[in-house]
């Protein structure tokens, strides 16, 4: 009796625990939902309650002001970039240090490790001196370029680590069938990779649909700005525009969640395998 008190007790808590993590983590879209339903007025008198008028008009006005559709485009064609060109360039070389023989494969690995540590701030003035020298300044190219940069240590990090868990035998039975090392890995190896690359396209997404400081940086005019850009449109010196920037937050949330869901049965298991085998 007192085992399955036990087993009771501890179930109520795991039950707890996870309604309270639930609530933390799904606070951030209640919140934006709500502000941006709201007038000015209402958000500094009312807070957090639900508003008692819908205000749809909000999501009307963000979009004309902060010229919404054309950020959302440039996101796209940046998020959508920096997606395919990590992904096949960080797989490719995750794959020749995994399976490579030698001291060199190990120090390339340790350097792109190593390359996560660099702060920012300490290649914001050479990025932008190389952006500006390469004439990509304002444009996406530039952006695609900066932002897939700074994901390759980690990228090729958990490719790694997932390549190293795929059988070798199966690249063996391969070769002796006569496929050379490019073709056994996009016609063997990369279709294994399906968690890993899943895992690897909802990140880079997450972060190059979000991504501000290097944003901030190279895109400088109008028609270049994404949607990170375009939200601190809402923000000024003397005052702030709450109800549009959540209305604006919470459009821009949405292409991002229906990737999640798309991709959410692959993003577990590739981030627990990707760490297995350093």
């Amino acid at each position: 009796m007192k085992i399955k008190t036990q087993k009771k007790i501890l179930k109520i808590v795991y039950h707890i625990v996870a309604i309270i993590l639930a609530m933390i983590f799904l606070s951030p879209f209640y919140i934006s939902i709500v502000y941006s339903l709201k007038t000015k007025s209402e958000i500094a008198f009312t807070g957090l309650a639900w508003p008692k008028v819908l205000h749809f008009e909000n999501f009307t006005k963000a979009i004309e002001m902060s010229n919404f559709f054309n950020a959302a485009k440039n996101s796209l064609i940046v998020t959508i970039g920096v997606v395919l060109l990590v992904t096949f360039t960080c797989s490719m070389a995750a794959y020749v240090i995994a399976r490579g023989k030698g001291k060199i494969y190990s120090v390339m690995y340790y350097i792109s490790l190593a390359a996560i540590l660099i702060p920012f701030q300490v290649v914001m003035l050479p990025l932008y001196k190389t952006i500006d020298k390469a004439r990509l300044m304002n444009t996406n190219l530039g952006l695609i370029l900066a932002i897939a940069g700074f994901q390759v240590g980690y990228n090729i990090f958990i490719y790694t680590g997932f390549i190293k868990t795929v059988p070798i035998e199966i690249e063996e039975a391969a070769t002796i069938d006569g496929c050379n090392k490019f073709q056994t890995f996009w016609i063997i190896v990369f279709p294994l990779l399906k968690p890993i690359v899943a895992t690897s396209i909802i990140l880079n997404a997450l972060t190059a649909w979000n991504e501000f400081p290097i944003t901030l940086i190279i895109a400088q005019t109008d028609s270049a700005k994404t949607i990170p850009l375009s939200q601190y449109f809402f923000f000024g010196q003397y005052s702030s525009e709450l109800n549009l920037a959540f209305a604006s937050f919470t459009l821009a949330m949405i292409p991002i969640i229906i990737l999640y869901l798309i991709l959410q049965k692959y993003i577990i298991g590739g981030l627990m395998a990707g760490g297995v085998k350093g």
